[in-house]
């Protein structure tokens, strides 16, 4: 895999101190400092109200980016393919399916049953903004935002069409949390397009590389949101949306797979607000 190119239309981030993509441009451009207060997902407005009493937290998380990243494209979300990427998937689900077999009386909920699967984000995504597109949902442990932007990439490469891309992920409660702890909620989302002669946000190339070859991963200078891209896998793309929201050319690190990473070239786009 080499040279892969597409434009970034728009921007969803939801984490601890991150309200929004847009309302956190200016920690992400080093002008304030990062605050670490816990993410709190909406409830999501597109589901009907009984759905949105039944949406957990990965599931408000992914909407809620996935949300911001299309509005930002202003582009119709009922024809985009998606890809959706989680390091875990529903920990909270996991948990209570454990408690509830490891019980006397084993009788799993049939809906929470259904919100567990990784796919479950991607199923109430589409539902909600009534799409048949195409959808990918996939994990890679700690290189699942790789894993989901390689995937993106490829698409758009194949198939010549903007793709959705949601990494996101939330913590487990215990004891899950003391082998996986995640200290906080964190998704991305990025709307991807075939790359035009004039990007809005900026136009991405990405080359899978071994680690020896590129050398460190790129970190980001405030301490909490290195903390952030440290911990929380779906955290690992903050360095890119450093660069989209500095609006500068660079070239950005990201830890992959053991031994390899992904290098990307960025051009920006036109002027941030």
């Amino acid at each position: 895999m080499s040279g892969l190119r597409a434009d970034v239309r728009g921007v969803g981030l939801l984490g601890p101190g991150l309200a929004s993509f847009a309302a956190a441009r200016p920690v992400l451009r080093g002008d304030v400092p990062h605050a670490w207060t816990a993410a709190a997902p909406p409830a999501p407005s597109r589901l009907p109200p009984a759905e949105r009493r039944r949406a957990g937290p990965s599931i408000r998380l992914a909407m809620a980016v996935a949300d911001e990243a299309v509005a930002a494209a202003d582009i119709d979300p009922s024809r985009l393919a998606t890809v959706f990427s989680s390091s875990g998937g529903e920990g909270s689900n996991c948990h209570a399916l454990c408690e509830t077999l490891a019980s006397p009386a084993p009788l799993l909920s049939p809906t929470r049953f259904t919100n567990s699967v990784h796919n479950a984000p991607a199923g109430y995504w589409h539902i909600a903004v009534a799409s048949q597109a195409a959808s990918t949902s996939l994990s890679a442990y700690d290189g699942s935002f790789g894993a989901g932007l390689i995937e993106a990439m490829t698409q758009i490469e194949a198939n010549g069409a903007p793709v959705l891309l949601v990494a996101s992920d939330v913590p487990y409660p215990e004891p899950l949390h003391r082998l996986r702890p995640l200290p906080d909620a964190c998704g991305i989302a990025l709307l991807l397009a075939p790359a035009a002669g004039a990007p809005r946000l900026g136009c991405l190339s990405i080359e899978l590389v071994e680690a020896h070859v590129s050398g460190p991963a790129t970190t980001c200078a405030d301490p909490g949101l290195e903390a952030l891209r440290r911990q929380v896998p779906a955290a690992a793309g903050l360095p890119l949306l450093q660069a989209l929201a500095r609006g500068i050319a660079c070239e950005v690190v990201l830890d992959y797979l053991p031994a390899l990473q992904l290098r990307i070239d960025l051009r920006p786009g036109g002027p941030m607000p």
